[in-house]
């Protein structure tokens, strides 16, 4: 969206109080986002990523993994040319971990964002792991004796 003539503090004033990533809730409380390009998902201008030159989104991958969705500053009015990058579920975490990391780091984005894409990152692969069987409830008390009786 952002036009190489028009400020990014331009279209934020323009846009923050309507935009379709805006989830505003009954009753008080913060204003979230619904932007691929908002890592911690809160509407604000810092981490809006439609008005940002240079923006980083992590979404689910489709087969598993994670997907890095980049957003460089020479191409800010062209949404297609958005870069993705897929890390699979294959890969351990922490090389997974590393490597968004990296890429935050070293393409030159905010350094408030490597944190925030790792955390997104780890809740994905948290979210992809399956659940652990419940444990067998243990006899305690009178019961225990009863039954070992």
């Amino acid at each position: 969206m952002p036009y190489s003539n028009v400020s990014a503090d331009l279209i934020w004033e323009i846009t923050r109080n309507q935009n379709s990533y805006v989830v505003a809730r009954t009753g008080a409380g913060p204003l979230f986002s619904r932007d691929p390009l908002n890592l911690t998902n809160v509407h604000t201008r810092t981490h809006a990523g439609f008005v940002n030159d240079k923006a980083l989104g992590i979404a689910p991958g489709e087969k598993g993994g994670v997907q890095v969705i980049s957003k460089k500053a020479n191409s800010a009015n062209k949404p297609a040319a958005r870069s993705t990058v897929t890390y699979g579920r294959n890969k351990s975490g922490r090389k997974t971990y590393k490597a968004v990391a990296n890429q935050a780091a070293k393409a030159g984005y905010r350094g408030d964002l490597r944190q925030a894409a790792v955390a997104r990152a780890s809740a994905i692969r948290r979210s992809e792991r399956t659940p652990k069987p419940d444990a067998e409830k243990k006899l305690r008390g009178n019961a225990a004796k009863r039954a070992a009786a």
